[in-house]
């Protein structure tokens, strides 16, 4: 695993894992890259669609797919000791190039069935 670090020395993200989800996310849809719950996230529509953190991948796949998400091998994301619905993580052993892409078609399909946010300001 190649890890960019944060400052403070941990591993914020695999990039390897990060550049195979860049190449999935531009054959589908246009999307920005921005700093987020300690690792990179992808966002697409507005939306945070799916992200990096250590060497798992995090996506949104919406309240009713969550436990359908989780019956596949993902967990939920808990951050704050309270899972977040709609949230989930995908361990980085179960990341065949044929599961990545699943799981980011999911994601993407999933930020574009909602409308984009208002700009702030």
């Amino acid at each position: 695993m190649i890890a960019t670090l944060r400052h403070d020395g941990v591993v914020a993200y695999d990039d390897i894992l990060a550049d195979r989800v860049r190449v999935e996310l531009a054959e589908r849809v246009p999307f920005e890259e921005r700093a987020m719950f300690g690792g990179l996230a992808f966002m697409v529509n507005t939306h945070m669609t799916c992200g990096i953190m250590g060497a798992d991948l995090m996506l949104r796949v919406g309240k009713d797919a969550h436990d359908d998400a989780i019956s596949r091998g993902a967990r939920d994301m808990d951050m704050t000791g309270r899972p977040m619905r709609g949230l989930v993580v995908v361990p980085s052993a179960a990341l065949t190039d044929d599961a990545l892409v699943a799981w980011v078609e999911q994601a993407v399909t999933f930020a574009q069935s909602e409308p984009p946010k208002r700009a702030k300001g």
